[in-house]
């Protein structure tokens, strides 16, 4: 009798909720967060979910060290990569660790409240991440073809209100569901929660959340990003068009052709990379039940999402030489070794002509000021004679060549300390 009344109280909650988290029976709010997946395919699940994190975390990291170490030099429209790195490396710090955990445990941990909090920061940080990404293109855009009359617009304030108006929607509208206008219950597969699509069958205000949250917050901004891009591209077409027509080569063409490639790289690959999701939650709001896919149907689409948060350094450091300078420069300061040798062209103090010029491999490390020694010198050195007063002054070089001059071929120079003000010390940074 009680398995009956059970299975009636599910089967009445499901046409008007879907899955409720308060169902009376205990047994089936466990059932609702249990892993609806086999053990090593929730094994496999984590550490997808784990290596996502990882990269995410360190090609983000990377990324907010550059803009803070050259935060003096950015312009205002790199706010809003700062901000989509924010999104990307906050998000998988705070919430994917709870998911990478679940999967090891084989059920949802901490069930109603961390299910609510899991699905609340997903959806903050993905409208974020799709708001932010429409603002670059549609700024973009503006800079691109219409650059005279909004010129005034795009400054550094105004790209900081952006930012936070873009936080502001996502927060207000994410909080919704917690006041009764729609819901967070776990996924079909039951590791993960997001928005209770099937809300729509539920009632006229659950129907309008959802409508909404497609047509507003999901194809809206996918149609300004390709609009943007579209005008964007023609735009530069055109201009490289009429500029190769007049035989004219232009750097800033192809430092804009660069630019736009790679927004636009970035805006496609966030497209891309949810579009299987959202047709999955699309088709689930026309589907009352989970039977029309199987668990795993649902699985691929949300961890593919989840790569979302990988990409973007990458494609920073393809297309930007800025990043990939100061990459390169970050790499060095931690590890000086990555440096490489220094070369150093140091020239003889004497002035007489031709003068040879030797060339010294320094590495990097404290640097001994070293000189060449007068022709006398040099030619005691080669009979014996010229180490007799000097008292231990010798510093050890290597063997050293001539480039040019009159001193004889493959002869050994021998390096002496001097004052510093008689040398033209010279260096070429091989990085």
């Amino acid at each position: 009798m009680g398995f009956v009344l059970e299975l009636s109280c599910f089967q009445r909650k499901e046409m008007f909720r879907q899955m409720p988290l308060n169902c009376t029976s205990e047994n089936l709010t466990s059932s609702l967060f249990k892993s609806k997946l086999s053990a090593a395919a929730d094994i496999s699940v984590g550490l997808a979910i784990l290596s996502v994190v990882l990269l995410s975390v360190t090609g983000n990291g990377m990324v907010l060290v550059i803009c803070y170490r050259r935060r003096k030099k950015m312009v205002g429209s790199e706010l809003l990569c700062v901000n989509l790195a924010v999104v990307d490396f906050l998000c998988c710090i705070c919430f994917y660790p709870l998911s990478i955990l679940s999967s090891f445990h084989h059920t949802w941990l901490g069930e109603n409240v961390t299910c609510i909090y899991y699905g609340l920061g997903c959806y903050i940080f993905g409208l974020c991440g799709m708001f932010t990404i429409a603002a670059i293109s549609i700024i973009r855009c503006l800079k691109t073809c219409y650059s005279l009359v909004y010129a005034v617009w795009l400054e550094s304030a105004n790209f900081r209100l952006v930012c936070c108006v873009i936080w502001l929607v996502a927060a207000v509208w994410s909080s919704f569901p917690l006041f009764g206008w729609g819901e967070y219950v776990p996924e079909p597969y039951g590791l993960s929660c997001t928005v209770a699509w099937r809300g729509y069958h539920t009632s006229a205000k659950d129907a309008v959340y959802v409508i909404c949250s497609f047509v507003c917050f999901t194809l809206l901004p996918v149609l300004l990003i390709v609009t943007s891009h579209c005008q964007i591209l023609y735009k530069v077409s055109r201009f490289s068009y009429s500029l190769s027509a007049r035989g004219i080569h232009n750097n800033l063409r192809h430092a804009e052709k660069r630019l736009s490639m790679m927004f636009f790289c970035i805006s496609l690959g966030f497209i891309i990379a949810w579009a299987p999701y959202a047709v999955v939650s699309f088709l689930f709001i026309f589907h009352k039940e989970n039977q029309y896919m199987a668990p795993e149907g649902f699985v691929f689409p949300a961890l593919f999402a989840k790569s979302s948060h990988i990409y973007n350094p990458f494609i920073y450091f393809y297309f930007n030489k800025t990043f990939q300078k100061e990459l390169q420069c970050l790499l060095v300061s931690l590890c000086p070794k990555m440096g490489g040798n220094r070369v150093g062209v140091h020239v003889a103090a004497s002035p007489p002509a031709p003068e040879p010029i030797y060339i010294q491999l320094q590495e990097r490390a404290p640097i001994r000021e070293a000189f060449v020694l007068s022709k006398d010198q040099t030619r005691s050195k080669s009979t014996g004679k010229g180490t007799a007063g000097n008292g231990g002054d010798h510093v050890h070089a290597r063997l050293l060549n001539t480039c040019w001059g009159s001193s004889p071929k493959n002869a050994q120079i021998i390096l002496k300390k001097q004052p510093a003000n008689n040398s033209l010390p010279a260096s070429v940074s091989s990085f």
